[in-house]
């Protein structure tokens, strides 16, 4: 009886796990589309989102629902103190001539005040008209809404606020120019 019992859960384990291989199979093939609940909200909406900033002086909340639609835009998460953040800005002014249109807006979400400041200032981010915020996500937002796992991290929208790539990691201008045109 036991032996009739071994090979019966033996057989039932077999069919499992045959089963269990196929559907990985179909998982893993390039035809098959995500299911929505698996989407981050930057793909189910891929228009820009509104949320706060606040801003460096420690009492203004701007919103990017206020951003202007007409040129493309640049959302970027940064943090004060990470040296691939650090790079990229400087890869981004070395080039800055090449994507003055975009308008930037530069965020953080885990430091204070006197860090981004800092940041601002050692960075000369005064000298590039085109920088227009940098401030704090109090709201912890673009982390959820992207799914960010690295920092820098730079959104990218084109001037009718319509998503057009999202750059997780290092970069610098010319990567980030042939996005918006």
């Amino acid at each position: 009886m036991v032996k009739i019992l071994s090979f019966i859960l033996l057989v039932c384990l077999s069919v499992n796990t045959v089963h269990a291989q196929e559907k990985s199979k179909i998982i893993d093939t390039a035809a098959v589309v995500a299911p929505a609940d698996t989407l981050k909200p930057y793909q189910k909406y891929p228009v820009l989102p509104a949320f706060n900033i606040l801003e460096m002086d420690s009492t203004t909340i701007f919103n990017t629902f206020n951003i202007p639609s007409g040129k493309p835009i640049a959302l970027m998460l940064f943090s004060p103190d990470c040296k691939h953040c650090k790079r990229t800005i400087k890869a981004l002014q070395e080039g800055m001539d090449s994507i003055k249109n975009i308008q930037f807006y530069m965020v953080t979400a885990s430091h204070n005040m006197t860090d981004i400041k800092d940041f601002y200032a050692k960075h000369h981010l005064a000298d590039y008209k085109n920088i227009q915020k940098v401030g704090r996500d109090l709201e912890f937002f673009y982390f959820s809404y992207y799914g960010a796992k690295f920092v820098p991290d730079i959104a990218i929208y084109d001037e009718h606020k319509k998503l057009v790539k999202l750059i997780e990691g290092e970069t610098n201008a010319s990567e980030v120019y042939k996005y918006i045109h």
